[in-house]
């Protein structure tokens, strides 16, 4: 049996009442974090904000259903952002939904030929620096937010912003644009997500500290507004979810693509292009999620595919801007600690019953407290331990990783990768030239014994992980072999 038709332990059943609890708390947790996500990514798409909620409930409940990973949590990426703000101009909306649904179609036809395998052959030096570049970039990106510097949305998370502003200029104008009542809360929010980690007894209880982030920043969103002045928190440093007064407004929300739009060439090479890009970052930040799972399980990459393209042909249909596997809500979710895909699926629940039933309260979000956990999120990925563990691999595994990072930073997600990717394949070769094996003589008293050591690179990439060894032993003289 493949890996691709694994099926999931019986120690990993869904409904198990040991995983249940963990992955209901972990899915909260990453409902919390997605809802700004979806809605600041459509905004900075140029996308309707329900359609980026849409997504979002996708990437939870299709994708969660048909994906083979345990940890990995799918929906609007910011990594996309670009493409899709590009393509909604050009197409218009509704033939921008044709696109997607012919990406998502493409997405399937790729898993089903198995080209998740291509995934075996990322380096590890350009995964661990995604990582930690996403953890640079979400501590850049939210610091604004925690002080009430709310011009940008929080799905933008390109270098280079819409305003023309970029991350480091962004940091300089927060004194213009200070308020104190979502600085407060945010600052508040910081210290209780590092307190609560720190204190055993609140550490090891069953309520999630985001969650009590999230209702601490409610109850003092409320109490400002009997101060009023310049602690009132306005609209705008809120959460905004779209409000429908019935159930056909609500389903008026969704769109159906332009079908006339067929015979329409750019919508076949915007399909292409969404295929290409959105599989590529979901199979980068697969790799990247299964190396922060504590149980180091390994995701089927093929299956993954299949199942991002059904959720694209979802989103498609329905209204939804495209989705990928998303490093950021993936990572929360391992941390979270998640046991199994359930958490992705409860989160995808979590969406649609509240965007549906209960977005009046959602509105009463303050931004800063989301993005004090996402900001406590990205120290976690930039740790200081794997800066001084890839220093510690050697020049040839610290470059590519900290020239993948700066890339990712100063760029965006796929131009990064692509550079880090370029400057791994070049120190690969490079090492492959100078050492690629190593003799060893090993005198004995049966004989001599020559140990020949394959370096990792030697197969392709990083593929090989164990250095290969192979053994010739020569026999004194005299003695038969």
């Amino acid at each position: 049996m493949t890996q691709q038709d694994q099926p999931l332990d019986a120690n990993e059943n869904l409904l198990s009442p040991s995983n249940l609890r963990h992955d209901l708390i972990a899915g909260l947790v990453v409902f919390l974090v997605a809802l700004p996500l979806c809605l600041g990514i459509a905004l900075a798409s140029g996308a309707p904000l329900f359609s980026g909620l849409l997504a979002g409930i996708i990437g939870g409940l299709v994708v969660g259903a048909f994906s083979g990973s345990h940890s990995s949590v799918s929906g609007p990426a910011a990594g996309l952002t670009a493409i899709v703000a590009a393509q909604i101009t050009s197409l218009g909306f509704d033939a921008f939904l044709l696109a997607v649904l012919i990406g998502g179609l493409l997405q399937i036809g790729l898993g089903m030929m198995k080209a998740g395998a291509l995934s075996a052959f990322f380096p590890s030096s350009v995964i661990k620096g995604l990582l930690a570049a996403i953890g640079v970039i979400l501590i850049l990106k939210q610091i604004p937010h925690v002080f009430g510097h709310d011009s940008d949305p929080e799905g933008d998370m390109s270098f280079v912003q819409p305003d023309h502003e970029n991350t480091f200029t962004e940091l300089m104008r927060i004194a213009d644009d200070l308020h104190p009542g979502a600085t407060a809360i945010g600052m508040l929010s910081i210290a209780v997500l590092v307190g609560w980690g720190k204190i055993k007894p609140l550490k090891n209880s069953i309520v999630p500290a985001p969650l009590v982030v999230v209702l601490m920043g409610v109850a003092i969103n409320l109490f400002f507004k009997t101060l009023g002045g310049r602690w009132l928190i306005e609209t705008s440093h809120l959460v905004e979810v779209p409000i429908a007064e019935t159930a056909t407004e609500f389903l008026g929300f969704l769109t159906m693509p332009d079908f006339y739009q067929w015979n329409n060439p750019a919508v076949y090479v915007g399909g292409v292009t969404i295929a290409i890009v959105a599989s590529l970052e979901t199979l980068l930040n697969l790799e990247a999620v299964d190396k922060l799972d504590p149980q180091k399980r390994v995701s089927p990459p093929s299956r993954e595919l299949i199942a991002q393209g059904c959720g694209n042909v979802a989103a498609g249909l329905l209204g939804g801007i495209p989705v990928t596997s998303v490093i950021v809500r993936g990572s929360v979710n391992c941390a979270s600690g998640a046991k199994t895909k359930m958490s992705t699926l409860f989160h995808g629940l979590l969406l649609l019953v509240c965007v549906g039933f209960l977005p009046a309260y959602l509105n009463m979000i303050p931004l800063s407290a989301l993005a004090a956990i996402l900001l406590v999120t990205g120290f976690k990925l930039a740790s200081p331990q794997l800066f001084k563990q890839m220093w510690s691999e050697g020049r040839y595994q610290f470059a590519p990783f900290i020239i993948t990072l700066t890339s990712i930073v100063l760029t965006d997600l796929l131009v990064g990768i692509l550079i880090g990717l370029a400057v791994s394949i070049v120190f690969i070769l490079n090492s492959n030239l100078r050492a690629p094996i190593r003799q060893i003589v090993e005198t004995h008293l049966g004989g001599d014994i020559t140990r020949i050591e394959l370096g990792n690179q030697v197969s392709f990439l990083n593929r090989a992980a164990p250095r290969w060894t192979a053994f010739l032993i020569t026999p004194k003289r005299g003695q038969t072999g």
